[in-house]
């Protein structure tokens, strides 16, 4: 069985079994997630995509049927943290993917900060992270929260505690 596969630029592909173990984690068992209605799009090392489709429970402003700022912020808060997992998953392929899964049980927030660019009206939302530096103790990050046309709605810049 091969573990990983070189793409183009030379970056680390993930096993399938670790990317389903990564989607069972984020959406199942963070039951808040499920609340947000939170689904992964895509896993990479060098960044994740999620999607928030909008529905009633997540209003904020009943008269424009605008987002709650809360759900933008726990959901960029959500996949900075799925950005770590594979950031620290990447940087483990010698394991097995069952080893790395383990990795993430002292993953928490220490700082979060978010900018609300526009109002968050929409279909459903697009949320991106990314990890700008992942070391022994501590990761920054750096999220965008997106409308369905792709117009940038709100930034988020977070750190958290990886060990």
């Amino acid at each position: 069985m091969t573990r990983t596969t070189a793409s183009p630029a030379g970056t680390v592909e993930f096993e399938p079994e670790f990317i389903a173990a990564l989607k069972t984690l984020f959406e199942e068992k963070i039951v808040f997630n499920q609340a947000l209605g939170l689904k992964v799009v895509s896993v990479r090392p060098e960044g994740v995509v999620g999607r928030i489709d909008m529905q009633p429970s997540l209003v904020g402003h009943y008269a424009y049927n605008r987002i709650h700022g809360g759900v933008v912020s726990a959901g960029l808060d959500a996949m900075a943290g799925l950005a770590i997992m594979a950031a620290i998953g990447a940087r483990h392929m010698d394991e097995t993917p069952a080893q790395r899964m383990h990795r993430f049980s002292k993953l928490g927030t220490i700082d979060l900060r978010v900018d609300y660019l526009r109002p968050a009206i929409g279909e459903f939302f697009e949320l991106r992270a990314e990890v700008l530096r992942l070391g022994s103790r501590v990761a920054s990050t750096r999220m965008e929260f997106l409308g369905a046309d792709g117009q940038l709605l709100s930034t988020g810049a977070g750190a958290y505690i990886v060990s």
